[in-house]
């Protein structure tokens, strides 16, 4: 008996990390048109992302060390639309056809050179406020600094 309520005390336990887990969870638009809408409706930036989520070691440092944080997907909720353009190159990640033609239309647009990780803030038109890459910098210092491209325009 004692065996059987210690299962449902670790299965209530592991129920509520994954909702919290989950509502605190980025949430990442790859829909570029739907981005735009969400930035006009809620008065919020984008932040597209250029990424190669499987092969892109900075990519992957930054996801880690920035887009992952508690701290930064907290600040982003409130403050960003997060926009994610994802060119993985192993099969088992590869993304939908209408996905990969999305992002590369994107990366015609915004990301002419292929940098990767290449980080666009944009507003709600499509306008570019400022552009950055992978930092070896704390997440609150990363966001400090793509708020300075809204206070520049």
């Amino acid at each position: 008996m004692y065996k059987i309520k210690l299962m449902y005390k670790l299965i209530i336990v592991a129920i509520a990390l994954l909702s919290l887990t989950t509502a605190v969870a980025q949430d990442w638009q790859t829909d570029f048109a739907v981005a735009k809408e969400r930035a006009a409706l809620e008065n919020k930036p984008i932040i597209l992302v250029f990424q190669g989520s499987d092969w892109c070691a900075p990519c992957i440092k930054l996801d880690r060390e920035v887009w992952s944080t508690e701290y930064f997907k907290t600040y982003a909720k409130d403050h960003f639309i997060m926009l994610q353009a994802d060119f993985p190159r192993k099969k088992a990640n590869a993304l939908p056809d209408m996905q990969t033609q999305a992002n590369a239309k994107l990366a015609e647009i915004y990301n002419k050179n292929g940098y990767f990780p290449f980080v666009v803030m944009l507003d709600s038109e499509g306008k570019v406020l400022g552009e950055t890459g992978y930092k070896n910098i704390s997440p609150e210092e990363y966001t400090n600094e793509l708020n300075a491209f809204i206070k520049s325009f």
